[in-house]
């Protein structure tokens, strides 16, 4: 199934998620770090009368950042149709978009306003990073806290500094601080593909991600 970029945009609602996949050699190594099927992950934010936002994080600096104004690398809040233009026709990706299913409330709308203030800004890691944070989100952490010092383990994203962020963990840290995510894992566990319908998000509160929606973007 495709939509038009016009029919998704007008679909789209808070908690919405788009994907896109690239072929360009960036594109490749993003998804070989990652060894997921997709490259990138944004999340729309649709508020009241304001143009439909994408929330998300990426190295590029071409669209101003809604929340402060400027433009900026690391992670952004656009418009949503901008975004989605450039990722197709600038950096040559196929887009997706995947429904939340129910739509969030005001209190979820809410907690996302608050993460946008806490993580805006926030630079984006290097490739070889990625490759570094994605292993060690899948291997168990078996150290012991240092004394005086707090253990981390199990603490919820939304409470925990990101010094660099990455798009899933952007996404994902939104979802714990909307309540579709259980709390305890750490950011680096997830990548774009957690967010593709091969993998099992786990949400709560009998949310669901609806199937993938191909969006069919015009050129520029």
């Amino acid at each position: 199934m495709s939509i038009s970029l016009d029919e998704a945009v007008e679909l789209t609602r808070t908690g919405d998620v788009w994907v896109f996949r690239g072929r360009s050699v960036p594109d490749r190594a993003i998804q070989l770090t990652t060894n997921s099927p997709v490259n990138h992950v944004g999340m729309a934010v649709v508020l009241d009368d304001m143009p439909p936002l994408m929330w998300h994080a990426e190295l590029g600096r071409s669209l101003p950042d809604m929340w402060t104004g400027t433009h900026q690398r690391g992670v952004q809040l656009h418009d949503l149709r901008d975004a989605v233009c450039v990722w197709a026709n600038r950096y040559g990706q196929r887009a997706w978009l995947r429904q939340l299913e129910p739509a969030a409330g005001p209190d979820r709308e809410e907690a996302v306003l608050r993460t946008i203030a806490r993580l805006d800004g926030t630079p984006f890691p290097s490739t070889a990073q990625l490759a570094w944070r994605w292993a060690r989100g899948r291997v168990p952490q078996v150290r012991l806290p240092l004394p005086g010092r707090p253990d981390r383990r199990g603490t919820s994203l939304p409470d925990r500094a990101l010094e660099t962020a990455y798009c899933a963990e952007v996404v994902a840290v939104t979802y714990e601080a909307m309540g579709l995510l259980p709390p305890g894992r750490r950011p680096n566990w997830y990548d774009p593909g957690r967010f593709w319908s091969g993998d099992d998000l786990d949400l709560t509160d009998g949310a669901r991600l609806g199937a993938e929606i191909e969006v069919r973007v015009p050129p520029r």
